[in-house]
């Protein structure tokens, strides 16, 4: 199966006072229309970096390796032409649609100048299609809160609305940026399905960018967990939730409260900070924090490596799944 959006070797620099930082470093993955990557990690860890990078909306950085979208590639093209595609074959919602919309315009009117933008429709026509996709995304009375502005609706239905706008042109990438952090658990539950949903009827290729990995195991198809820039696991959904070959992957989903936990049971914590990006250690970069590290760990970098039996799964751990042998262990 051909992929929708094929990544190779991404890197994401940056010029800073204090001096570059690299916060993706050779970075790969695939999506397939239809399918959803779950694209985990700790604050810092280069998601949303990455996320942008695909879309191509970084100024000031440099950018290295391969975006490719249905098989044409996107790095080096100029910002006109990327302004092309943006919404028309990929689109992006993130987690603050307040932020993201316009205070001074109606909902309607901003998505159904984002529609005439790419087709060239008509004001009645862009207006229709803006009423349209607010009913297929689940708000009541579409044609009456077309005319309402941001600040008028709640923050489920405003993301709803981000969604709206992001699909009014039929893309066929969609990138959703921590789309229910700011939510509560019933109105995530709602947004979830909704993507869901629409992905299903239109065949969408999702990457979904979050922290929660209780979001991932109920959406996605294929985990990524990044750390420090970098790729530290990639599996099927199914198989890294049953068996975590990383380390850092077992610890986050130890913090996870378990319903089986005590009342009074602590919260399971990684300990230790995430690593400085502008002074990355020479071996892994999980090594000062991992339970498990050997004295390879700190000196040699693990590349991703097939693990397990399944071709779609790697892990970038000089001891993936079993531990450091007790002789070596620090």
């Amino acid at each position: 199966m051909t992929a929708l959006l094929e990544v190779r070797d991404l890197r994401v620099t940056f010029t800073t006072p204090r001096g570059s930082v690299r916060a993706v470093d050779s970075l790969g993955f695939t999506v397939g229309a239809g399918r959803t990557l779950g694209i985990v990690g700790e604050s810092g860890s280069g998601k949303s970096v990455t996320s942008l990078a695909v879309m191509g909306l970084h100024r000031g950085a440099e950018i290295g390796g391969s975006v490719a979208l249905d098989g044409r590639e996107l790095t080096g093209l100029s910002e006109r032409e990327l302004s092309r595609l943006r919404g028309r074959k990929m689109a992006m919602i993130f987690q603050d649609p307040l932020s993201s919309l316009h205070p001074y315009y109606t909902v309607g009117e901003q998505i159904a100048e984002h529609f005439r933008v790419h087709f060239k429709a008509g004001r009645s026509a862009a207006r229709k299609r803006a009423v349209d996709m607010l009913g297929e995304v689940g708000i009541p009375e579409p044609a009456r809160r077309a005319g309402e502005y941001p600040h008028q609706f709640s923050g489920g239905m405003r993301q709803r609305a981000m969604i709206a706008m992001a699909l009014a042109c039929e893309p066929d990438l969609l990138i959703a940026d921590e789309p229910t952090t700011a939510l509560d658990v019933t109105v995530q539950a709602q947004i979830l399905e909704l993507i869901a949903r629409l992905q299903q009827d239109r065949g969408l290729g999702v990457v979904l960018i979050t922290h929660d990995l209780g979001v991932v195991a109920r959406v996605a198809h294929e985990v990524l967990v990044m750390y420090g820039g970098r790729a530290a696991e990639q599996a099927p959904v199914e198989q890294l939730f049953a068996e975590p070959a990383h380390p850092y992957t077992r610890g986050l989903l130890d913090s996870l409260p378990r319903l089986d936990d005590a009342d009074d049971a602590p919260l399971r914590a990684i300990p230790g900070s995430p690593p400085s990006l502008l002074t990355p250690a020479p071996g892994c970069a999980f090594a000062p924090r991992c339970p498990e590290a050997a004295a390879r760990c700190t000196g040699e970098r693990p590349e991703l490596q097939p693990y397990g039996e399944g071709p779609a799964r790697t892990v970038a751990c000089h001891f993936a799944g079993a531990g450091a042998p007790a002789e070596v262990t620090r």
